[in-house]
């Protein structure tokens, strides 16, 4: 890794030669922009699922990970999204990258062959080794989740 750069190899799978590899859009973009690979039209109903391919498999190096996440664009304007966001591609994956795609709009929204639709980030992660204990340290939060602090913000 040089310059917060780090080498993906790629295949691109036959017959899809006419798309571009994964590519980001401004300098210092974190994410690298997947396309479809569909060959024909795809036609996402309000509401549906659809398993859309890109056409390439990566390798990623030991100790990273590809994230599969939402374009804000579509999300945004036209309620499509990456269903189990973010999506994980292991680094001993070699198969061929898929995104779960889901149209959460009232409008059918049809995706054509060179579409970007989701994008793809690396990581580096940690392995975790367990441990286990009797107690965990106390913290003032303590078990307050999901929506204890509320929504204003008086304190």
């Amino acid at each position: 890794m040089k310059n917060n750069r780090i080498e993906i190899k790629i295949e691109q799978i036959k017959g899809c030669e006419d798309l571009s590899l994964p590519f980001s859009t401004s300098e210092f973009s974190s994410g690298v922009d997947l396309l479809s690979a569909e060959a024909l039209d795809t036609i996402l109903k309000p509401g549906k699922i659809k398993l859309i391919s890109t056409g390439i498999k990566i390798m990623i190096p030991k100790g990273y990970e590809g994230q599969v996440r939402p374009r804000s664009g579509l999300a945004l304007k036209h309620g499509i999204t990456v269903l189990n966001t973010p999506g994980t591609i292991d680094s001993d994956y070699r198969g061929i990258v898929k995104v779960i795609l889901i149209n959460l709009s009232a409008e059918e929204f049809i995706i054509q062959r060179g579409d970007r639709i989701a994008q793809l980030v690396i990581q580096k992660i940690f392995f975790p080794d367990f441990k286990l204990v009797k107690t965990l340290d106390k913290t003032k939060r303590g078990e307050g989740g999901f929506g204890h602090s509320g929504i204003g913000t008086s304190v």
